[in-house]
């Protein structure tokens, strides 16, 4: 039996775009204008408009989840529904009206709220005016959209973040085109990564402001993929440094420790792309870290020396000094063709407790989207998700071992709740306890589901 401490956080994530729908939205953010503009772009043409349907049933919703067991749920607060002037961050009261009414519900189902400020949901608007975090004065509208935030709501949310996985929009606005606006270009990605920290940096500074004599905690939602060497060719090894630098370690060492990974940018500097910066936004950056860290985690980075030497005539990308290995052997999730591999977050967490100070944390997402789940529905319509069960078990075993260790970690917070949609995968892939029939939505719990309640209300593992 495998226990976890008393205090131990069982819940789980989403986000305001992927679950609320665009009802009564003031403003389109980039998915929505993406939509709009190329709806073949998402499978089966299904957009954001509805998703799933959390804006109005949020209701019975938050009861749904509490039979599966979700003590916390982290959600996404919209810029474009929450702000009516993004000059001046003054506000649209249907958008406060709507937060106000999410907040009060979770807490009245002793749901506890972990709200971030963005996931990849940026106002088509600053895209198209500025070039959005392109421009450091879309950083500094974002640090007066946090303000707000931390005002209108902080009386009621004890746990703040600023960002959901900033290296994801490098990835797919900037270098492999899989979100809008579908650029290529790795200099812009590289100031893109500067300006997010900063941007990051900034709503610190704004919550210290208004919020730095509370108890509240303010932090950053990181994806980390441990970067594994093919092999110890000193080649391979060099390789997944710089992957670790560049995917992992952008992030995380400006949130918690304050400054870049010098390895980093050294590359960087040499190459001619690194980020313009100030003196006083590094040290701004270097004054705001976090008080705590979510670790999404789903699959490990495995790398090998590229077979193209980095210096050959090519535009700067950063994996010119790498190229992707697949491990001979692998468990694969095939729907998602993404390794399986729970150590890793054992991996994770050791490196958290040595080299980040053993900053509290939690496990912000994990979780298993499979394809087609109603091959797996019994006779009474319950989905039978046994290979969900087995995905969260391995990983919580891998973790357990960590917190054994020492590592500080405080949760474990499953992606996610209720099927979700899924960017431009829409509902390829369902991840839920919780199935959303979205023709109906008419929502039902899980096998997956019901064995969480278990798990929460036990905080044991067999």
């Amino acid at each position: 039996m495998i226990k976890f401490p008393d205090n131990f956080t069982f819940g789980a994530a989403t986000s305001g775009p992927q679950s609320e729908g665009n009802f009564d939205k003031l403003h389109q953010n980039v998915f929505d204008y993406w939509y709009a503009k190329d709806p073949e772009a998402f499978y089966q043409s299904v957009g954001p408009d509805t998703a799933s349907n959390f804006y109005n049933s949020y209701q019975s919703d938050l009861p749904l989840m509490k039979h599966a067991g979700i003590q916390a749920l982290r959600t996404s607060i919209q810029w474009s529904r929450l702000i009516k002037d993004f000059e001046t961050a003054e506000v649209n009261q249907a958008g406060v009206d709507f937060y106000n009414h999410i907040i009060d519900a979770m807490l009245d189902n002793g749901v506890e709220p972990y709200i971030n400020l963005f996931h990849f949901d940026l106002p088509v608007e600053l895209y198209q005016k500025y070039g959005g975090w392109e421009s450091k004065h879309v950083v500094d509208l974002f640090a007066k959209y946090a303000a707000q935030c931390f005002q209108l709501f902080g009386d009621r949310v004890k746990y703040w973040f600023t960002f959901n996985e900033p290296k994801v929009i490098l990835d797919g606005e900037y270098l492999y085109q899989f979100h809008y606006p579908l650029l290529k270009d790795g200099s812009k990605a590289v100031q893109v990564a500067f300006n997010l920290n900063l941007a990051s940096a900034k709503a610190v500074a704004e919550f210290r402001k208004i919020l730095g004599d509370t108890d509240d905690k303010i932090g950053t939602i990181l994806n980390l993929t441990p970067a594994y060497p093919a092999s110890n060719n000193p080649a391979d090894i060099k390789a997944a440094e710089f992957a670790e630098d560049w995917s992992n370690n952008m992030f995380l060492d400006p949130a918690i420790l304050g400054t870049f990974p010098k390895r980093l940018t050294d590359v960087l500097s040499h190459d001619n792309v690194l980020w313009d910066a100030t003196p006083t936004e590094l040290e701004l950056i270097a004054q705001n870290t976090v008080d705590l860290v979510g670790v999404n985690y789903y699959h490990p980075f495995r790398v090998k020396q590229p077979d193209i030497s980095p210096l050959s005539l090519t535009d700067w990308m950063p994996d010119i000094y790498f190229d992707d290995y697949d491990m001979p052997g692998r468990v694969m999730n095939v729907d998602k063709d993404w390794e399986i591999y729970p150590d890793a977050l054992y991996d994770i967490a050791i490196n958290i407790r040595d080299n980040y100070h053993n900053i509290p944390w939690f496990v912000s997402e994990n979780g298993m989207g499979v394809a087609n789940e109603e091959r797996f529905m019994d006779a009474n319509g319950v989905i039978q998700d046994d290979y969900r069960i087995k995905f969260i078990k391995d990983h919580l075993t891998a973790l357990n071992k960590g917190i054994m260790a020492g590592s500080n970690c405080l949760g474990y917070f499953v992606w996610t709740a209720i099927d979700c949609w899924s960017w431009k995968n829409a509902y390829h892939n369902r991840y839920g306890l919780i199935r959303d029939d979205i023709h109906t939505q008419v929502k039902t719990l899980k096998k997956s589901g019901q064995w969480y309640y278990q798990l929460s209300t036990t905080h044991s593992l067999e």
